[in-house]
């Protein structure tokens, strides 16, 4: 037995679990979505804490990315739903095997909903537990300043830069899901995310928690004074400047995961045939 799928295989076998995913119930959902946003959350919280103290960006890049995607490794051997990879669901549609697009848009209402709760959560958590109180709230000001960056951000910036990130998550859920075993499962998941984290890419799932953290963080009189200090600008550090940074972000990653799906289905599976 060979340890990988082919692409024509993988692309069926995805297109299968895409009915089960769209027919799932939406407590399901919720909670699934939930440990998702959770385990990418901690993902975030946990490059951030591993790089604020270094300012040096090739660095700060080059960390990120080797500890940043074991967070789809997980989600991927847990069977969480996280939005970024759902965003290729269209390919079931395109097979006529099940399902339907208003299935598909339930679908990725309650992830996202669940997602948002889950880094949110842990978000909250972070800030209100003193996680952020490393070397003396150094951390909460580098949170702080990830998070005002990003909702600074032009929204054309955002968009492309959502559908960069997203070609590459999708690549990664594949790649992982090609894989028979464990092992090639994570290292499947680990390379593309890896890339998508070097360049800078937008997640939106991960800008939940990023910049819920930041917001959160700079309600907190003690840190917004130290982001101060530190010369972080505030100004686009609101509900406004969230929105318009997880609006494009989030469009961008639904046109890379659903292109990704149509050109995967239109050159192995329409062209080449569904396997038997």
């Amino acid at each position: 037995m060979n340890n990988y799928l082919s692409p024509a295989e993988l692309l069926a076998s995805y297109s299968a679990a895409g009915v089960r995913k769209m027919e799932r119930s939406a407590a399901s959902l919720l909670l699934l979505g939930a440990l998702a946003g959770a385990i990418i959350a901690i993902a975030a919280a946990a490059t951030n804490t591993a790089v604020y103290g270094i300012s040096d960006t090739w660095t700060v890049r080059t960390i990120c990315g080797l500890l940043f995607p074991f967070g789809l490794g997980l989600v991927v051997v847990t069977g969480a739903e996280l939005f970024t990879g759902n965003c290729m669901l269209p390919l079931t549609l395109l097979e006529k095997k099940g399902g339907s697009a208003v299935l598909m848009v339930r679908n990725w209402a309650l992830v996202f909903a669940g997602n948002a709760l889950g880094s949110l959560l842990v978000a909250w958590l972070c800030v209100s537990c003193g996680q952020l109180n490393y070397s003396a709230g150094a951390l909460a000001v580098y949170t702080i300043r990830v998070g005002a960056a990003k909702c600074a951000l032009p929204f054309g910036s955002a968009l492309g830069l959502g559908v960069l990130c997203n070609l590459l998550v999708c690549l990664g859920v594949l790649a992982a899901a090609s894989a028979r075993e464990t092992p090639g499962r994570l290292m499947g998941a680990f390379l593309p995310v890896c890339f998508f984290v070097l360049c800078g890419f937008e997640h939106s799932v991960a800008n939940l928690y990023y910049i819920g953290a930041a917001l959160m963080a700079a309600a907190v009189p003690q840190y917004a004074s130290l982001a101060a200090a530190a010369g972080v600008d505030l100004a686009p550090l609101t509900l406004t400047g969230a929105a318009a940074n997880l609006v494009p972000v989030t469009l961008g990653n639904i046109l890379g995961g659903a292109g990704l799906a149509l050109l995967l289905w239109y050159c192995h599976l329409k062209q080449g045939g569904t396997p038997s």
